[in-house]
């Protein structure tokens, strides 16, 4: 598994050729004397550890960093770059695992945005994107807003928007992070029609199966530089893994079950309506005791719901997971339990007590620990140094506090230990969280939420965008938690994690809890399957609930 592997390569054949590229912040060697080298016609995987370096090297390629050190060559000519701009003029495009797309615009007006010296905006655009869109099986309609789209058809989006600006060499960061296992199928026949045509494409990602299955050559970053090149048909996962921590991994161990018979959170009939739309309690007749006339039970029913009737109950030592395409009401799921937003109608108990109305410092400071699906929305403040993002949403527990005043000395002591026991790659507490690669950001946030020993956790995507080490030790840290326990809710769009955490699993859809599958006998593809609405032979489906119009009736 090293670079004397791989196919010779030539100016001819190499789309770009990173060598001895050095890159160093304030206290930080980010790379050091990294090389990769990228054929035409070809997948090429970049995988590492958290903070390995592999984001400010496609930073670097892209333009929006300058190396201290070595040089970039794209199609043998060697270039620099001082901006996105000029790379994407050389034909360098990335699609960032975040993707940046305007909502209230359509297809056509985002692949258009900036480039409409191109092709125009009305006709010869639209031209190029069916051309581009049949090309490669990309099936893009160009006439639809994108709020509309889901997350599958978003990135196929961004892909079309690179290639119509004229990309040969794709950066793809995380592309499979939040898609069902068949839109990973699909992402990757996208991918052979782009080789097949000669293109490039540069795969960033922790999930090593999949890494495995489409990528041709396999580069592997540890401690900031470059440890090796591996071909996959000669490689396994474990050995990808050993190679990106540079030791063994432990084996393992089977998890018994330890869920109890004390209840925990109990959520009862959770509904919630879209923003803005109105509850059938709102569209009632001020007179004739609350009732609904049948215009306004048709107006109602138009209203829809991203929350129906959500009904669970999850006990003391039991990690409830639900899998669902994203935009499915997890979002919503979660803000309700969390006391972000309160739904229309329902109510959510913990440990015996009724919580549907209490604040959310109120439900952290009683035991309720929260990993955000959106870490730097809810989780972090990016530019303030790690020992304050410690306290967040703990500020007055120990050892954060003493009584009424802030324990600055405890908060950044404590933050040394989570930074030390999580493997925190920084070089200290008082950098941004900012600074830190986004894997780093989450080990700094399990690290802070568990280290208050939580009765309930709400566990959003908790290993997102973290390695392969990390996310063992995440698992680890939740087991033993559950062991002594702590009830967990996990959304995932890792299935794989789903089923190998969760003692029950559900399915979400259109904001309904519309299947149950087991653990122990569910594949992937079946949760996927069901997560898109199809039914599937080894889940049990719930009843079909009411429709609005016929509550309302």
């Amino acid at each position: 598994m090293d670079a004397s592997s791989s196919p010779p390569l030539t100016a001819q054949s190499t789309a770009v050729e990173l060598a001895g590229i050095t890159k160093r912040f304030p206290g930080v060697v980010a790379n050091h004397d990294i090389h990769l080298s990228v054929r035409k016609g070809t997948v090429h995987a970049l995988v590492g550890e958290n903070g390995a370096g592999k984001s400010t090297l496609m930073k670097i390629l892209y333009g929006m960093q300058k190396p201290d050190e070595g040089t970039i060559a794209v199609d043998g000519e060697q270039v620099s770059f001082s901006s996105p701009a000029d790379a994407i003029t050389r034909g360098i495009g990335m699609v960032h695992q975040h993707f940046m797309l305007a909502d209230n615009l359509t297809v056509l007006e985002n692949v258009v945005l900036g480039s409409e010296k191109l092709y125009g905006i009305g006709g010869g655009a639209r031209k190029k994107i069916k051309e581009i869109s049949d090309r490669y099986g990309l099936n893009v309609r160009p006439d639809v807003l994108v709020e509309s789209l889901g997350v599958a058809e978003r990135q196929r989006v961004e892909i079309l928007k690179v290639l119509f600006r004229g990309a040969r060499t794709l950066i793809l960061d995380e592309p499979t992070a939040v898609l069902v296992p068949q839109e990973v199928d699909a992402l990757f026949d996208n991918l052979r029609e782009l080789k097949s045509e000669g293109l490039a494409v540069i795969f960033i990602s922790h999930k090593l199966g999949e890494v495995l299955s489409v990528a041709d050559e396999i580069t592997v970053i540890r401690r900031g530089t470059t440890v090796g090149t591996a071909v996959p048909a000669e490689t396994t996962p474990r050995q990808l893994a050993e190679m990106m921590v540079g030791s063994e991994l432990p084996t393992p161990e089977t998890a018994e079950s330890t869920v109890t018979d004390k209840p925990v959170i109990e959520v009862e009939g959770l509904t919630a309506y879209a923003e803005g739309g109105a509850s059938l309690g709102e569209l009632a007749e001020p007179t004739g005791a609350g009732l609904v006339t049948e215009a306004k039970a048709e107006t109602a029913a138009a209203v829809r719901r991203v929350l129906d009737d959500v009904t669970f109950t999850i006990h003391a030592g039991e990690v409830m997971g639900i899998a669902g395409v994203e935009g499915n009401g997890q979002t919503e799921l979660i803000d309700a339990l969390i006391g972000l937003k309160h739904a229309d109608a329902g109510s959510v108990s913990f440990l015996g007590e009724e919580i549907t109305g209490w604040p959310t410092r109120k439900r952290r400071e009683q035991g309720i620990g929260y990993i955000p699906e959106d870490r730097h929305r809810h989780g972090l403040l990016l530019e303030s140094p790690l020992w304050e993002n410690r306290i967040l949403g703990h500020v007055t527990e120990r050892p954060n506090a003493k009584g009424f005043w802030l324990d600055i000395k405890g908060a950044q002591e404590d933050t040394r230990r989570i930074v030390e026991e999580y493997d925190v790659r920084t070089p200290g507490i008082d950098v941004t969280a900012a600074s830190l690669s986004g894997g780093n950001q989450q080990k700094l946030i399990v690290g802070r939420e568990m280290s208050h020993k939580p009765r309930f956790l709400i566990a959003a995507h908790p290993t997102r965008g973290v390695d392969v080490g990390a996310q063992a030790a995440i698992w680890d840290q939740i087991r033993e938690a559950r062991r002594e326990g702590l009830a967990v809710l996990l959304i995932s769009a890792d299935l794989d994690e789903l089923i190998g955490l969760s003692d029950t699993l559900r399915v979400i859809y259109n904001g309904r809890l519309v299947a149950d599958a087991d653990p122990a006998t569910v594949t992937p593809e079946e949760l996927g399957s069901a997560m898109t609405g199809a039914a599937s032979g080894h889940l049990e489906h719930v009843a079909e609930s009411a429709a609005p119009e016929d509550e309302a009736r």
